[in-house]
């Protein structure tokens, strides 16, 4: 019966694809696609439309021209062939295949399947199923090294330097002391290959911790311990209350009277509430825990997927007659990684390892590397082109005598200092520092750098995604409005509703005990009766009612202090005052308006799978028996219950969900939609409430229908779907709620000095339009005076070519799109609506699913090509968050799921102002600043010994040897140059109060090809002098070129600082007194490079000096008149 249930057709994604394969083959022309135009036969205008330019008028639509000039939708680059492919990206992309494909020939994954699993038999199992252990480590102890080093090398610097130094056990090649090359490449190895073992064993260490977790497993014997990794498909395993779930089961019994418990998933799905979980109704009535092994069942479970929300199974019984089947759902499984919150629980395993929903749901985070890191390795290449140009003008100018190539290859490791080795390590440890910097900012308690590599992309945004519920908005919801179509209630006259409430009850609890039979209430023949205008008592009395049975909420009693918490204590030990409940649901708007029943008078006392438990103003219970619950879906965007009421037999099918589920479902009134907008333009979130009253006999005919439907193993949910849409017909419209959402503090001052910061914000949310808009604009996203484009709901191309043009004619207006929307644009206009988009000073995407927040992300990236921010706090913002270049999550109600998947990871939305401002900003500016001043400590050094090498015949012999050069890029220079991560050019609260500062580094402007030239000619014409000068200087030895040069050398990098700095502190002045102390006390130790008896003299002082003040005064003159004549934004704050 369940598989004659009409099924509404679903147009499927095969019709898709068929019809672009169809504008395909039309557009291919003679050829094999040629042959079989009458397969595909397009279903609309879109040939017309592939041919159309975007921009024309209505006109054309009507009057179908074909005379237009042709624009093809697709940007369709110029195929490259033959070795112009190879040389441009095409051995890439061959060694990737290649890669890929022994990859998957070495792990062939297995096919997922549909299993049955019978109870407490794993050997029963047919196939082979993975074991149950979490692994989460990157390497294993033989990919270890290789893998490291690996990712080490792939960067174009390290592998450079790899090669040099490799070339020094070459005799030919060398030309200095091995510990030259391999000390620096050693230090730097060793420093990664630890912090990777570091983080690798405490991988090691946590994983080994939740596989030996120890589990009580039921055997025939009785109970016996099984670590968690041990667990095997088909056992029946123990959980406690507060333990995790080792792996995914199908929950068969609890000690909890009710058959349910309380489970928390905010490990899983980033909620906080918890998730009500039913036990098998079959195995929950056997008498004993032992009679799960004297019966014959087994579970049917489909295949493993990534649904966390949804699953299909039966239960059957074979050993009775008939055999029992129970259909399983969502509510009957126990996912890994939750926790149990209430009870003890005993299920079947169904799925382990890899195959739980956990594991499956775990994706990879893409490994991000900063917008720096990719310009800085674009000047590592320029500097490696300049490396060897000067190398082959250093042999031309020899004259390619004798053997040349040799020649050749020892100026390019002469001049190997041009590319610093120090660069990545000064970098790196920078990037430490201002993690630690971040983290240790008492304006912004509570932030956590998760991601250390990326600070300075903070500095660099343009684009910020935003989520609105609990990012924007507190997740705090209150009961603010409720409308009954002719009358409304706000929160100055909810007392009104507690008098209409009082009245009923008292006239029911007068006939109840007046009339010992309990003969039903007259207000009750009058609610039957339709055609009877109600009272506005008795309407009240309704809408309470229903809001009040109609949820997923439940009631939670702590026990008294000094009981133990066992699942079969006497009721009398449990406390059932109103002080100690607390209420649990899955959606905190559920929460706010039952507790807003409560304030009314009308209170939820009881709750279990098979009734509702009411209090009324009087103090009467009232017990309701639950017959059948469909709980709330983002398809469905409704929920509904169908109760009895134990004291009059009578059964009402209660619904509610959002107007746009509803205004289909309720009868014809002429309120609903106007009420809606009004209460969503005041920022109200609304729910439409109904009711429908049902016959025994209908009732009875509905369940057999929906018991089938369940049981079907095809298309079980359009089955199950279409049968409840049979009852939701010809509801009676009780009322319409309004609850607000409180927005978080600071919004509105945060979003304005963003804006003024030049960053756009784009608010991604799964809520109504409405609602989203009104948030827009009382956070002030988007301004008063502003106008706002509501993107009107398009289906086609023809629809979505005439808005779009609708929307171009707009200037300066934010656009509201919702997501259906949105999907057809990007199928045809994808180019053109983002580039409109772009344009715009805010945009709004509502009723935006996870996958699509992450969508526009991406697209942003690609077509804008600027650097993106997203911020959220729930679950669903965890794919958004790691496709962006930069991460945010907010510790938020919605638990630490998006807090712990983001680069950085804030408590409040206003925090992200100082985080990007400040933080941002001058870790942007001391990174350039860093990388360009060691780049110019190599550039200076190999200057001179082009020079040096030039004024001795062209003669590849180093000019410094030995222990000079490794002091040179360490003890002598590396503290004052480091110093620089200490830099500032403005104070933090002048960063606060002028966000426009931040403006001017998305142009990229303090690290460019422009102001790399400026470094490349600073150290040109100081390399020159000091070389020179001390060529000039020098007197009888060739030791004293050495000794006068290089101690200018170190004295005009001390001052280069010195130069560079904006704002001095106390760590940058003892940097360079303690570097110039450690060369002068080293000089001593340095017979080999020095003669000690002429450094001792005065000639050697004011030789020294002389050559330094002539390669550093220019440049302090020219910075002085710099500043005078062409000051930067930020000096005229500052003076």
């Amino acid at each position: 019966m369940a598989d004659q249930i009409p099924l509404y057709p679903v147009r499927s994604a095969a019709a898709v694809a068929n019809r672009k394969r169809a504008a395909y083959y039309s557009a291919a022309g003679p050829g094999p696609g040629a042959e079989r135009p009458s397969r595909y036969q397009l279903e609309d205008e879109s040939a017309h439309l592939d041919e159309m330019p975007l921009m024309m008028s209505e006109e054309g639509f009507e009057n179908d021209e074909s005379d237009y000039h042709t624009l093809p939708r697709a940007r369709v680059t110029r195929r490259r062939r033959g070795l112009e492919w190879f040389v441009c990206g095409g051995w890439k992309f061959l060694c990737t295949s290649c890669c890929d494909w022994l990859i998957n020939i070495c792990q062939r994954k297995r096919e997922l399947k549909a299993r049955t699993v019978w109870l407490g038999y794993p050997e029963k199992c047919e196939e082979k199923h993975p074991r149950n252990s979490i692994k989460n480590q990157k390497y294993n102890v033989f990919t270890f090294i290789p893998g490291v080093l690996y990712e080490q090398f792939k960067f174009f610097l390290n592998l450079y330097f790899l090669v040099v130094s490799c070339s020094q056990f070459v005799p030919a090649l060398k030309i200095g002391y091995l510990y030259t090359y391999w000390a620096p490449l050693g230090f730097v190895l060793a420093v990664t290959i630890m912090r990777e073992a570091i983080d690798e064993f405490r991988r090691f260490q946590r994983d080994k911790e939740v596989n030996s977790q120890l589990y009580s497993k039921l055997t025939v014997r009785g109970k016996v311990q099984v670590k968690s990794s041990d667990i095997q498909v088909g056992d029946l395993i123990i959980v406690e209350k507060n333990q995790r779930i080792p792996s995914d089961m199908v929950f068969l019994r609890t000690s909890e009277k009710a058959g349910s418990c309380f489970i928390r998933t905010d490990q899983l799905d980033g909620e906080t509430d918890w998730k009500l979980k039913v036990a098998v109704s079959c195995t929950q009535r056997l008498p004993a825990l032992g009679d799960l092994f004297s019966i014959s069942a087994y579970v049917y479970a489909q295949k493993p997927q990534l649904d966390i929300h949804s699953f299909e199974g039966t239960f059957t019984r074979e050993d009775c007659d008939p055999p029992i089947h129970e259909s399983l759902s969502i509510e009957n499984t126990l996912w890994a990684s939750t926790i149990v919150a209430s009870g003890t629980v005993i299920g079947v395993v169904i799925y382990t390892g890899k195959e739980t929903r956990s594991v499956m749901n775990t994706s990879n985070p893409k490994n991000k590397v900063g917008l720096l890191d990719l310009e800085l390795n674009q000047l590592t290449k320029a500097l490696f082109v300049a490396l060897v140009a000067l190398s082959v003008v250093m042999v031309t100018l020899q004259g390619f005598v004798g053997s040349w190539y040799r020649n050749l290859f020892r100026f390019l490791l002469l001049f190997s200092y041009i590319i610093p080795i120090s660069l990545r390590v000064n970098l790196d440890m920078g990037k430490a520092a201002y993690g630690w910097m971040i983290m240790k900012d008492e304006s912004i308690p509570g932030t956590v750098v998760r991601t250390s590599t990326i600070p300075e992309e903070l500095g660099r945004l343009v684009y910020l995604l935003t989520d609105k519920t609990g990012t924007l908005t507190q997740n705090e919801m209150v009961f603010k409005r409720l409308h009954l179509g002719t009358v409304s209630y706000g929160a100055d006259t909810m007392d009104e509703i507690q008098s209409h409430l009082r009245n009923p009850y008292s006239q029911m609890q007068s006939q109840a005990s007046g009339n010992a039979t309990g003969s039903t209430p007259p207000r009750k023949a009058q609610s039957s009766a339709p055609k009877v205008r109600k009272s506005v008592s008795s309407r009240v009395h309704e809408a309470v009612k229903a809001i009040a049975l109609c949820h997923n909420v439940t009631p939670v009693y702590e026990p008294r202090a000094g009981v133990i918490a066992e699942a079969e204590y006497a009721e009398a030990d449990q406390d059932f005052s109103d002080g100690n409940r607390t209420y649990q649901a899955a959606s905190p708007d559920e929460v706010a308006l039952v507790q807003w029943t409560e304030s009314v008078g009308l209170t939820l006392v009881r709750r279990d799978l098979a009734s509702v438990q009411l209090r009324t103003p009087s103090g009467q219970i009232l017990t309701y028996c639950i017959l059948q619950m469909f709980p709330f879906t983002s398809e469905s965007k409704r929920m509904g219950v169908i109760v009895r009421d134990e004291s009059t037999a009578e059964i009402t099918f209660y619904m509610k969900g959002a107007d746009v589920a509803m205004s289909s479902i309720v009868q014809y009134n002429d309120w609903l939609e106007e009420e809606c907008g009004n209460m969503a333009r005041e920022g109200l979130r609304t729910l439409v409430v109904a009711k429908r009253a049902l016959t025994e006999e209908q009732y009875q005919d509905f369940e057999s229908r929906y018991s089938q439907a369940k049981l079907s193993i095809h298309d079980r949910a359009l089955k199950v779907a279409a049968v409840v849409e049979s009852l939701e017909r010809e509801m009676e419209l009780l009322c319409l709620t309004g609850v607000e959402d409180q927005l978080q503090a600071d919004v509105r001052p945060t979003l304005e000095m963003l804006r003024n910061a030049g960053i756009k914000i784009w608010m991604l949310t799964g809520d109504k339009l409405e609602t989203a808009t009104c948030i827009a604009k009382s956070s002030h996203l988007v301004s008063r005076a502003q106008d706002i484009h509501v993107f009107r709901p398009v289906t086609s191309r023809g629809e979505a070519h005439l808005e779009l043009n609708a929307f171009r004619r707009k200037h300066d207006c934010a656009l509201v799109i919702s997501g259906d929307s949105l999907e057809v644009c990007l199928k045809y206009y994808e180019h053109e609506l983002v580039e409109l988009a772009c344009q715009c000073p805010a945009v709004v995407c509502c009723r935006c699913s996870p996958t699509q927040k992450a969508h526009i992300v991406k697209l942003l990236q690609q077509h804008a090509g600027r650097r993106t921010c997203a911020i959220g706090d729930g679950g669903n913002d965890v794919s958004m968050i790691q496709a962006a270049d930069c991460g945010i999550g907010i510790e938020g109600k919605e638990g630490r799921q998006a807090s712990l998947a983001a680069d950085f990871s804030i408590t409040q939305f206003k925090h992200i102002g100082r985080l990007l401002m400040v933080h941002g900003r001058s870790s942007y500016k001391r990174s350039a600043a860093l990388g360009q001043f060691v780049m110019h400590r190599g550039l200076i050094i190999s200057t001179m010994q082009a020079v040096f090498s030039s004024v001795f015949y062209f003669a590849s012999v180093p000019l410094y040897q030995g222990f000079l050069m490794v002091g040179y890029a360490t003890l002598y220079t590396m503290f004052p140059v480091f110093s620089l991560v200490l830099d500032q050019d403005v104070k933090p609260d002048m960063a606060m109060l002028y966000p426009e500062l931040y403006k001017d580094l998305t142009k990229g402007r303090s690290l460019s090809f422009k102001t790399f030239l400026v470094w490349v000619l600073i150290s040109i014409y100081q390399g020159g002098i000091l070389m020179y000068g001390a060529l000039l200087l020098f007197e009888s030895e060739f030791v004293h070129v050495v000794a006068i040069s290089f101690t200018a050398l170190i004295l005009t990098e001390l001052l280069m600082v010195a130069l560079t700095v904006r704002t001095w502190h106390w760590l940058m002045a003892v940097a360079e007194v303690l570097s110039l102390g450690c060369y002068v006390a080293s000089l001593a130790f340095l017979n080999e490079y020095f003669d000690v008896a002429f450094i001792t003299t005065v000639t050697f002082v004011w030789k020294v000096s002389a050559i330094t003040v002539v390669s550093c005064l220019p440049l302090y003159v020219l910075k002085y008149l710099k500043r005078k004549l062409s000051p930067p934004s930020y000096s005229k704050l500052t003076s």
